[in-house]
């Protein structure tokens, strides 16, 4: 068969077969996930779950490119004690920063990430290095590490190792399935599909563009 040339923005429908969720609606995701990650009885998959929507809403970034994020990509920005504090007893004081590397050709961009998130994140590298201390050697570097116990080909595989795109896809639908059967009489269900909320920020220009940065020099 002869192929034909495609019309510009041909294929986003296909590749996109379902509608962005509403503005509300991602705003809803987060806060849910916020709370909930702040809570004293808060589970790590959640903490990392939450880690994942900020810093989605602040970058706009994808699966794969927040996979690529390094503890040390992270800016935290500074801290003082608080009698009150959630997390260690401590909370930041004002906005932070992150380095992530977008798309296949890894663009490096240096994105302002707001006080909100920070607090989720300065609980989630707490979280990450109580998850990490059974390993052999170092923390990982990489930010997202899986919160449990798995088995691979009849082995058991510690948690606190970097985790995959399908392990952060099983995550959001475990959350998607909890959240509709908790809320499934009162509000329209969450979908299964973590894209549809990150365009729901996307689009409404919620996301920092970032600075660009020059790549490291390999010489």
């Amino acid at each position: 068969m002869e192929d034909r040339p495609r019309a510009p923005g041909a294929g986003t429908a296909d590749r996109y077969p379902r509608p962005t969720v509403s503005l509300a609606e991602a705003e809803w995701v987060w806060q849910q996930l916020s709370v909930e990650a702040l809570r004293p009885d808060g589970k790590p998959e959640t903490v990392r779950l939450a880690v994942v929507a900020g810093l989605t809403r602040a970058t706009g970034a994808r699966y794969g490119d927040l996979l690529r994020v390094r503890a040390e990509d992270l800016e935290l920005g500074p801290r003082v004690v608080s009698p009150r504090g959630r997390v260690a007893g401590d909370r930041p004081v004002g906005e932070g920063s992150v380095l992530v590397r977008h798309g296949k050709h890894r663009t490096l961009r240096r994105h302002r990430v707001p006080t909100e998130v920070m607090v989720v994140l300065r609980h989630w590298m707490v979280v990450r290095t109580e998850l990490a201390a059974d390993l052999e050697g170092s923390v990982p570097r990489a930010l997202l590490l899986t919160v449990h116990h798995t088995h691979d080909n009849g082995t058991t595989v510690s948690s606190g190792l970097p985790i995959t795109r399908q392990g952060l896809v099983l995550s959001w639908r475990r959350f998607v399935l909890r959240t509709n059967a908790r809320h499934g009489a009162t509000r329209p269900p969450l979908p299964t599909r973590f894209e549809q909320v990150r365009r729901a920020w996307t689009s409404a220009g919620l996301v920092d563009p970032g600075t660009p940065l020059d790549p490291p020099s390999t010489g």
